[in-house]
């Protein structure tokens, strides 16, 4: 159930007309009273003789009785509450006694105050009411509303759990603004998907996502075909800005441009520029970009490398580090996202946008971010925009399945941290942002994992026995679930490259799957092909042709063999 308190407004008869009107697509159905501050209040809905300006006036009175210059100009309160869709239709009485209780708690009419405000609740569909209520009492003060809109929220989990209803998430006070329902009227009128709120929040954060400063910040938004208007002081310094679609106008043909903080606290000017307070222009040398001695990637797939090493790292300190630099890395897995989608060959461009627009409620919270922690992910974030887009095939489409299966496990360790923290909306937002990544996955892996997979069933029996005996040494509590899986014949492929490259098998396996379980992952085998394919810089898009003929030479020993990277510690699976 979802309370929405909607700006004060200045005429009463205006929102009655609204709420007891067709609505602006005919879907006011039935409009009638539940319930009111007074129970013989008139109801033009069902009293063929009451009107609306009846309503008005009796609403209106205290308001009227006080001298002109003490009346309050904004006087008239809004307040809708929403059931969710899956919720049962809710009969009047039902109501009723929800909006009482929604008075009372917000402190427009507590429980026996008979001086309070004068409200009334109309109901014009299966699934919500409105209230609407004038901000003088009868004996002639203002209401007490300090923190109304977070007792609407904490009552309307009460109601929840007495009815039986869908329990809402609660929220911390860090969620973007919801569009309005004129805005989200207006989207439909026009045919969008999402309201001009939700597209420019989706614009400017990509814009964000790796920029360096200012003028490269506001370079992206004109690139993206956004209205800029700037705000300055008059030393000339700059203190805001407002962005605007092209085609959204207002009823006099002027574009509707929003403030960054109108479109999520933390795209205000000043927030931005503290993601920046954290660039250096000294080289990260723990950034995770590396030079790989047998292959070296240019492009897309070479950013998608740095990018899948800058998040194995960044997962290292969502499970163990300090909670300021655990935000830091999470608002920065936002900005990968961003570009990630931004960046992505079509067929996995739908799913990893979704994930991005779910997961930017999971970037904030009321836990301070340290910045300069996040440099890693940012320069990562970074690459990837620069790199340009992928192609979606060969390595190219096998970097990008090996990146989502690492940041899956990012955003799942993120919801973790979220859940020990009590963040109930934000780890909400990263569990739904993962089941997007899931999907986008095993869009991107499907080729690579089947060149894989046909590799490794033409393996020769000797070669595949000893692929065997490496996995029931390295993981034998694991090993025969990983036997039985699909996917081994793609690891078996994997292990055989590990091995014709010089390293021994057994050594990659223990260290892949070192310091955290794997028994929760959907397929085992995917989650280690990637990580080895990874640790030994083998190239993420195997070619067609079978294994060469080093594969089948014995592995070379400790002492010979190339020293492998280390693997960060891994959040749970649940891919």
């Amino acid at each position: 159930m979802i309370p929405s308190i909607h700006k004060r407004g200045s005429k009463t008869v205006g929102l009655i007309r609204y709420l007891y009107g067709p609505g602006t697509h005919e879907e006011h159905i039935d409009p009638h009273l539940v319930a009111a501050f007074d129970p013989l209040t008139p109801d033009p809905g069902r009293d063929p003789s009451a009107t609306y300006e009846q309503l008005e006036r009796l609403l209106d009175q205290p308001v009227n009785a006080l001298a002109q210059d003490r009346r309050p100009e904004k006087h008239v309160w809004h307040l809708s509450v929403r059931a969710s869709p899956e919720d049962p239709v809710l009969s009047d009485e039902d109501w009723a006694a929800i909006a009482r209780r929604t008075v009372a708690a917000t402190g427009i009419a507590p429980d026996g105050d008979e001086r309070a405000c004068r409200w009334a609740a109309v109901r014009h569909a299966d699934d919500h009411i409105h209230i609407i209520a004038t901000l003088v009492r009868d004996d002639g003060r203002r209401p007490r509303l300090h923190n109304e809109a977070r007792r609407a929220q904490a009552e309307a989990r009460r109601i929840e759990a007495d009815y039986g209803l869908r329990r809402v998430a609660p929220g911390d006070g860090t969620a973007a603004k919801r569009p309005t329902s004129a805005e989200q009227h207006k989207a439909e009128r026009h045919g969008r998907g999402r309201t001009a709120r939700e597209e420019l929040r989706e614009h400017v954060r990509r814009a964000v996502a790796g920029a360096q400063g200012e003028e490269e910040f506001f370079d992206r938004l004109a690139a993206a075909g956004l209205l800029i208007r700037k705000r300055a002081a008059p030393s000339g310094d700059l203190l805001g800005y407002k962005v605007a679609l092209p085609d959204d106008r207002n009823k006099t043909g002027e574009p509707v441009f929003y403030p960054g903080s109108k479109l999520a606290p933390d795209l205000s000017l000043p927030q931005i520029r503290e993601r920046w307070s954290g660039n250096s222009t000294e080289p990260d040398h723990d950034s995770g970009t590396r030079t790989s001695r047998t292959y070296q990637p240019t492009g897309p797939a070479a950013a998608r490398r740095r990018a899948t090493t800058a998040v194995w790292k960044a997962v290292l300190v969502v499970d163990h580090g300090d909670d300021r630099a655990v935000a830091a890395q999470v608002a920065a897995a936002g900005e990968v996202l961003d570009t990630l989608a931004k960046t992505s060959a079509a067929h996995t461009r739908r799913e990893l946008r979704e994930a991005a627009f779910a997961f930017e409620r999971a970037t904030r919270s009321h836990i301070r971010a340290e910045r300069g922690h996040d440099r890693a992910l940012r320069q990562a974030a970074r690459d990837l925009v620069h790199s340009g887009p992928a192609l979606g095939r060969g390595e190219d489409g096998a970097t990008t399945a090996m990146v989502i299966d690492m940041v899956f496990f990012l955003v799942t360790a993120a919801a973790h941290w979220h859940a020990r923290h009590q963040h109930a909306q934000q780890a909400a937002a990263a569990r739904q942002a993962a089941e997007h990544l899931r999907a986008a996955y095993h869009t991107a892996a499907q080729q690579p994992m089947a060149v894989l997979h046909h590799r490794g069933r033409h393996l020769p029996h000797p070669l595949k026995r000893r692929q065997a005996a490496y996995l029931r040494q390295a993981v034998p509590e694991l090993a025969e679930r990983i036997l039985a899986e699909p996917g081994w014949h793609a690891l078996a492929a994997t292990l055989a490259d590990t091995e014709a490259t010089g390293h021994h098998p057994a050594t990659l396996l223990t260290q892949a799957a070192a310091q955290r379980e794997l028994d929760t992952a959907d397929s085992i085998s995917d989650v280690l092909v990637w990580r080895l394919r990874h640790i030994a810089d083998l190239p993420a898009a195997p070619q067609h042709a079978a294994v060469g003929e080093n594969a089948t030479t014995p592995p070379s020993s400790p002492t010979t063999a190339r020293p492998v990277k280390e693997l960060p510690h891994q959040p749970r699976r649940g891919r």
